[in-house]
C-alpha cells in the first residue's frame, strides 16, 4: 500500500541528497542487533549522532518534510514484516543507551522494538525542546531518556491491543 509512496521518496532522495535511504544498527528484542532502516532526512556529510541531537542546519528541506509527516519511517515497515520490529514498542535504542537499562527497565529489551509508542508520541516534538537547550545531549540524557524509559516500561506493563491501535491512529494523524 506505502509502495508508491516510497518510490516517489526515493527519487526526489536522489536529488535531495544522493543517497535517500540510510541504515543505522539498533538494539532489539533481547539486545539483538538489528539494521533500522529509514529514509535519509540529513544530508550525507553529516557526522553520525541521534538525529535528534543533530544540528537542524543539517535536516534538508526534503527530510524536514519527511520528518514532519512521519513518511521518514516507512522503511521500517520492511524491519516489522521480517519480524524484527513491531508497528507499536519502544523505539529501538542505539547501543550506548541500551546499554544503561538497568535492572527493571531492561523489560524494554523484552519486546520488539516499534515503529511508533506512546513514549515518541509524547515527544514528537523532540528536536524542538532539544534545539532550545543550552546543553541537548545533557537534557536527552538527564530528562527526555529516562523519562522515556519510564513510559516505555508503563506501555510494556499496561498493553492493550486497543491501545496499540490508538497509538497507530495518533501518529497517522499527528
Amino acid at each position: 500500500m506505502t509502495l508508491p509512496i516510497l518510490l516517489v521518496v526515493v527519487i526526489f532522495g536522489y536529488f535531495d541528497t544522493g543517497s535517500p535511504v540510510f541504515t543505522q544498527k539498533r538494539v532489539g528484542k533481547n539486545k539483538k542487533p538489528f539494521t533500522l532502516i529509514k529514509f535519509r532526512t540529513m544530508s550525507v556529510e553529516t557526522k553520525s549522532v541521534a538525529s535528534h541531537l543533530a544540528s537542524t542546519a543539517s535536516i534538508t528541506k526534503m527530510g524536514g518534510f519527511l520528518r514532519k509527516t512521519k513518511i521518514d519511517e516507512l522503511p521500517q515497515l520492511w524491519n516489522v514484516l521480517i519480524g524484527q520490529m513491531s508497528l507499536v514498542g519502544p523505539r529501538p535504542d542505539v547501543a550506548g543507551y541500551a546499554d544503561r537499562l538497568k535492572g527493571r527497565d531492561r523489560l524494554i529489551l523484552s519486546i520488539r522494538p516499534g515503529i511508533t509508542s506512546p513514549a515518541s508520541l509524547k515527544y514528537k516534538n523532540e528536536e524542538e525542546i532539544l534545539a532550545a537547550q543550552d546543553e541537548p545531549t545533557k537534557y536527552n540524557d538527564t530528562v527526555i531518556w529516562p523519562d522515556k524509559v519510564r513510559i516505555n516500561c508503563e506501555y510494556i506493563r499496561n498493553y492493550s491491543f486497543v491501545k496499540d491501535l490508538k497509538y497507530i491512529l495518533k501518529t497517522i494523524v499527528g
